[in-house]
């Protein structure tokens, strides 16, 4: 039970003896106590103040007093300010704590609580490559997924590939025209790149025919209509539908080697999925729901033969479910697939991990799924996100001025090289051991800079500055943790043992503001849960790096004033090393032993 829970409980019980009020914990608010005044935690009054028809001050002095008699093993002091209860926690309790915890290898993790989770994310189209949006979004599902077992929850990861559509069909038409056969082995190129080419080679061929047709006397809009890839595209598409036998062969076969560059892809950011949906399989999918929902009243049919739901009372607007011709739009799909996953998994919860441009879809589908009476309705979750931008401004797939997800890995393992050996502190490994450290690095740096971010907000991706050994970044983390490893081979104990003097010992501050910050952890993994924000762990494992090399700097370990000191110090830097791999390692990030 961390230190805060029992705080609340503590304030609860003594609320009753004082006053004869029945609280929860939940109704006592205690916060960290600010740096400028005495304390470890403060339980803000505000709240019982007219309740109980006390003052601050004597409110606060009646239940500080109480507090002390009641918890003596739990707090040592308590000051008042301005309605704000103060109070320090005793030496003891840290020293319990860390003497209790220094050898337990899931600190932090909860024990499973039987509920099930889905998470959805990543998304991309077949006719291109992954790029730097489509790491972002990534990143943040497999964390949250990974933030989520380590709360309790059993976790499914699942994908859905828009693999069908004008976009793809773009595509073949542009490999039709201009490949002359080639495959990806011929050109010694990567299957996603190789049909991403494509994907823009066919948006450069579709400008120059529009600038030719507006030059022969065409208007605008007649031009982009006319121009003759672009009908070869809408025929394609047609002839997909229709199950046309080449077409569907080569739409295989382009796809077949896109596949093949995501696998690889994901196999090097640390990507993975249970489940792997595809839209070709899932595109008719709703169509029984739309009848359902006709006949319950839910949807309305227009003249013209066409489904509708009127959402305006719900503050939105009508959206349609079906078009006149019977086909199906996107919303009727992602219902259909909602009840597929739901049969499937029986989640209580499914998150969808997708960009925030797609805010006002993801109310309307769940919306639409608790009219229509879906088991999965309620618990549908949008993990929305801001878009990734670089310095230089937005990326644009069609004009080919994305930043590439497989090039940008390279490059950040690259920068991890050159930073590293600037450092000059690696001539002892072997190039196995480089190569491995130099991954971990970069893609650490990678993934840490697009995590530590709000997922609500939109954010700018500097490499160089992502990379910086000193700064707010995944390598000073890492870096912490190798120190950490290197204190704890040097002192010659592969396992601090335990400290039977432990209470007698007194904590020096950077040694309390140590332990307390490691006593969050399991906190911290909650609220990111709850919050379904990737960030709170992040910077909390920096906070913590950060404070830990205070500590280092202002205390020896080696050399200690005693042995309790020595075994203390020992015990404090393994538990901060453990707790920084595992908070790592939830956020997708390995951390090395030495660097």
């Amino acid at each position: 039970m961390s230190v805060v829970t029992q705080i609340k409980e503590a304030a609860v019980k003594a609320i009753s003896h004082l006053y004869g009020i029945n609280l929860q914990t939940q109704d006592i608010q205690v916060n960290a106590t600010k740096p400028e005044f005495e304390g470890d935690y403060t339980v803000v009054l505000f709240a019982f103040v007219k309740q109980l028809k006390k003052s601050p001050d004597a409110l606060g002095k009646e239940l500080g007093d109480t507090l002390l008699a009641q918890n003596p093993a739990l707090f040592t002091s308590y000051n008042l300010i301005k309605g704000f209860l103060n109070l320090c926690i005793s030496d003891s309790y840290w020293l319990h704590f860390v003497e209790r915890e220094y050898t337990n290898t899931g600190f932090g993790n909860s024990k499973s609580n039987g509920q099930r989770v889905m998470v959805e994310y990543s998304s991309p189209n077949t006719n291109k490559p992954l790029h730097l949006g489509h790491l972002r979004n990534n990143f943040l599902g497999r964390s949250i997924a990974e933030i989520l077992k380590a709360n309790g929850y059993e976790v499914s990861k699942t994908c859905i590939v828009n693999d069908r559509g004008i976009h793809i069909c773009k595509s073949m038409v542009a490999w039709q025209l201009f490949a002359n056969g080639a495959i990806p082995a011929d050109t010694n190129t990567k299957g996603d790149h190789f049909v991403g080419d494509y994907y823009v080679k066919f948006n450069n061929e579709y400008k120059k025919q529009v600038a030719e047709l507006i030059a022969a006397g065409k208007s605008t809009e007649e031009a982009e209509k006319e121009a003759p890839v672009m009908k070869a595209a809408q025929q394609m598409l047609f002839d997909w539908e229709a199950g046309k036998p080449e077409v569907i062969a080569l739409w295989q076969l382009m796809n077949s080697w896109v596949y093949a560059g995501f696998d690889a892809t994901y196999q090097r950011i640390g990507s993975d999925f249970d489940k792997t949906y595809y839209e070709s399989k899932t595109y008719l999918l709703g169509k029984d729901l739309v009848e359902s929902g006709l006949a319950k009243g839910v949807f309305f049919q227009k003249a013209d033969g066409s489904v509708w739901i009127d959402l305006t009372a719900d503050g939105l607007d009508e959206k349609l479910v079906r078009r006149k011709d019977g086909t199906s739009v996107y919303i009727t799909q992602d219902i259909g697939l909602a009840e597929q996953k739901q049969k499937e998994f029986n989640a209580g919860q499914s998150i969808y991990v997708v960009g925030d441009e797609q805010n006002y879809h993801f109310k309307v589908l769940k919306l639409i799924c608790q009219k229509l009476g879906l088991p999965s309705a309620d618990g549908i979750f949008h993990l929305s996100y801001g878009m990734v931008e670089l310095p230089t401004g937005k990326m644009k797939s069609r004009e080919g001025t994305v930043v590439d997800a497989d090039d940008l890995v390279e490059e950040m393992v690259a920068i991890a090289k050159q930073k590293t050996e600037e450092l000059g502190k690696v001539k002892d490994f072997t190039e196995e051991e480089l190569t491995d450290l130099y991954d971990i690095l970069g893609l650490g740096a990678l993934k840490f800079f697009l995590l530590r971010v709000d997922p609500k907000k939109k954010m700018v991706f500097n490499p160089e500055e992502s990379i910086d050994f000193h700064g707010f970044t995944g390598p000073f983390i890492q870096y912490t943790h190798a120190r950490i490893k290197s204190i704890l081979r040097k002192s010659g104990m592969a396992q601090p043992p335990a400290n039977n003097n432990l209470p007698k010992a007194n904590l020096l501050p950077l040694e309390k503001e140590l332990s307390i910050q490691l006593e969050m952890f399991p906190a911290i993994l909650q609220d990111a849960a709850i919050e379904h924000d990737p960030s709170k762990v992040a910077i909390y494992a920096f906070n913590l790096a950060r404070i830990f090399n205070s500590f280092y700097a202002g205390h020896s370990i080696g050399n200690a004033e005693n042995e309790e000191k020595k075994i203390l110090r020992l015990q404090l830097s393994q538990l901060t090393a453990r707790v920084i791999k595992n908070g790592m390692n939830v956020l997708g990030i390995r951390v090395p032993e030495r660097m």
